[in-house]
């Protein structure tokens, strides 16, 4: 019984560390985000365009 007490804890202890570092494998860290943007910036999108719609009737 002493030996399962000891083991127990040092096993679950194990397992934790583990899904840490499974965790950290998954998921991507905060530098993607900071160099990668998503999406480009709405102005840079539409750059050198008039996207506005003209009415042919006044």
């Amino acid at each position: 019984m002493a030996l399962l007490t000891v083991t127990i804890p040092l096993l679950l202890l194990g397992v934790m560390l583990a899904l840490g570092r499974y965790e950290d494998l998954l998921l991507p860290g905060e530098e993607a985000d900071r160099y990668e943007p998503v999406a480009a910036p709405p102005a840079a999108a539409g750059a050198g365009r008039d996207t506005r719609v003209q009415s042919t009737t006044r």
